[in-house]
């Protein structure tokens, strides 16, 4: 790994521990664990921000794809599948190598609190819609 560059070494160890679980049609996909992410958010955002992206206050910031080590950690399906190599195998049989129409996708978060507590940061959830077939006005070709 190369060293960072002056602006983005860090001192002291920073890191989120963000436990982070994917379901598809509420079957867990993946575990991405967001501890192992090698930058930081602090570096990710004097990174952009160094190379001219504006940045405002209220302005939301991601960190991108988070993904683990291990197979299961992998945060999205290009990697999960070797980019639709290898389908992935959901617990009730089903495979999926890229979202279908009517898959349900569901983003949780956690993570550890004071005294062994868990906070939860909630989830996100989305559906894929078919694509809808506009009819075209008569006459147009």
């Amino acid at each position: 790994d190369p060293a960072p560059l002056p602006y983005l070494r860090c001192d002291e160890p920073w890191g989120l521990d963000l436990h982070l679980e994917i379901l598809i049609n509420g079957q867990v996909a993946a575990r991405p664990p967001f501890a192992s992410m090698y930058w930081t958010s602090p570096q990710q955002l004097a990174h952009a921000t160094v190379n001219g992206a504006p940045l405002r206050t209220g302005d939301l910031f991601a960190s991108g794809t988070v993904s683990g080590p291990e197979h299961g950690q992998r945060g999205c399906l290009l990697e999960l599948t070797w980019n639709g190599r290898d389908p992935l195998e959901l617990p009730d049989g089903t495979k999926r190598v890229f979202l279908e129409d009517g898959d349900t996708v569901t983003i949780r978060a956690k993570a550890p609190g004071a005294s062994g507590s868990v906070i939860s940061l909630g989830e996100v959830t989305g559906t894929v819609q078919p694509v809808l077939i506009q009819s075209r006005p008569s006459g147009l070709a």
